[in-house]
């Protein structure tokens, strides 16, 4: 997803435009979008590309979208099983005494 330009001594450049796009992947990689979308749409992200740069846009966001709504469901049944688990230690302590 990276490809630094290299000096004369092959020493790795990292110009400005880099970093940002480094910055950008950080950031898509610690919402938790996989690799795969974020490689996918990264050329229209960073606007290296404007050929069907909208569309890019428009696809990435229903992306972003659904595993968004991937994760809440996970987050529903985790809190789920978190509240089973409550009842099932406050009931576990009632039968201690």
């Amino acid at each position: 997803m990276i490809v630094p330009g290299r000096f004369s001594n092959r020493f790795r450049d990292y110009c400005r435009s880099t970093i940002d796009r480094v910055l950008v992947i950080r950031s898509l990689l610690e919402s938790g979008l996989p690799v795969r979308l974020i490689r996918d749409a990264l050329p229209g992200l960073t606007g290296e590309s404007d050929a069907g740069t909208d569309v890019v846009c428009a696809e990435f966001l229903d992306e972003v979208r659904s595993h968004r709504d991937r994760l809440a469901a996970r987050i529903a049944v985790l809190s789920d099983q978190h509240a089973a688990l409550d009842a099932y230690l406050r009931e576990a302590r009632r039968t201690d005494l």
